[in-house]
Formats: structure tokens, C-alpha cells, sequence
């Protein structure tokens, strides 16, 4: 599993036009899943992303996380994460999971960030749906993470 990590002060995702989650200030999460990935790698990380330590605290240290402060979390499936650009110049997927496997692992890490955060802090795209993120970086701050 790989996700990247942004800090925001704002992040939406629209598809067709409309928006379909939307965050204030907190975590926007491109999420890639790996063939390999299952339910270790998942809770392993909605615990990992529910802790991370990536906002200031009052001596302007990153010493605090979303769930210590009650912010959100915007979650986007991104199987281009896993897009191998080594050899040509076409990337190869070939680690990414398979769609038929990969959505339902993406809507079991939802309800892993749920139960981390709460229901009503995880917003959510679409998954395999061609999505539009609007994002305003805070820092900027991104980290790529893997399991």
C-alpha cells in the first residue's frame, strides 16, 4: 500500500461536475493498493495516517495529528501510484492491484479510517471514476508512505 500525504487547508473532489467530498483543513489521501495488499496493510495504515504528527502545535512543532485535533481526511483512490516508469516511456502497472480486487480493499480502508477517526471525518471520491481534486496545499507539507 502506498499513500501520499498532504497537509491542506482545503481539498474537494468533484466527478461530472459535482462534488462528491470535500474537506476543510486536515489530510488528503492519494491512495495506492498493491497486489499484495490486504486487511494488515490497511489498518496497519489508517492507524499509521490517524497519528502521524503533521500539524504545529503551539512552539510551532509538528507534534500534533488529525485525530488529535478533530480534523478530516479526504480519501482518493490512485492505482497510478503504483505506475512503473522505468523501462520506456509508457508506465507499466503491473504491481497495482486489479480492479475487481482493489475497490473493495479501497471501501474496507474507508471504514478503517472510520473507525480511527469517526464516520462523519473520512470523506471519500470515487473509486475508478475520473476525478477532478482541488486542493490548497498547507506548508506544503506531503509525505509518501508504504506498508
Amino acid at each position: 500500500m502506498r499513500v501520499v500525504v498532504q497537509r491542506v487547508k482545503r481539498a474537494a473532489v468533484r466527478v461530472d461536475e459535482k462534488t462528491v467530498g470535500s474537506i476543510e483543513q486536515g489530510l488528503l489521501l492519494f491512495v495506492g493498493i498493491h497486489l499484495a495488499d490486504g486487511e494488515k496493510e490497511l489498518a496497519w495504515m489508517a492507524k499509521k495516517l490517524a497519528s502521524l504528527r503533521l500539524f504545529q502545535d503551539e512552539n510551532h512543532r509538528m507534534n500534533l495529528s488529525v485525530k488529535d485535533l478533530g480534523l478530516n481526511v479526504l480519501v482518493i483512490s490512485q492505482f497510478t501510484l503504483y505506475g512503473n516508469c522505468k523501462r520506456g516511456n509508457r508506465p507499466d502497472f503491473l504491481d497495482a492491484a486489479k480492479p475487481e480486487i482493489a475497490e473493495p480493499l479501497y471501501h474496507s480502508f474507508l471504514r478503517h479510517m472510520e473507525k480511527e477517526l469517526g464516520e462523519d471525518r473520512v470523506a471519500s471520491g470515487i473509486f475508478g471514476a475520473k476525478m477532478k481534486v482541488d486542493l490548497l496545499n498547507d506548508g506544503p507539507v506531503t509525505f509518501v508512505i508504504e506498508q
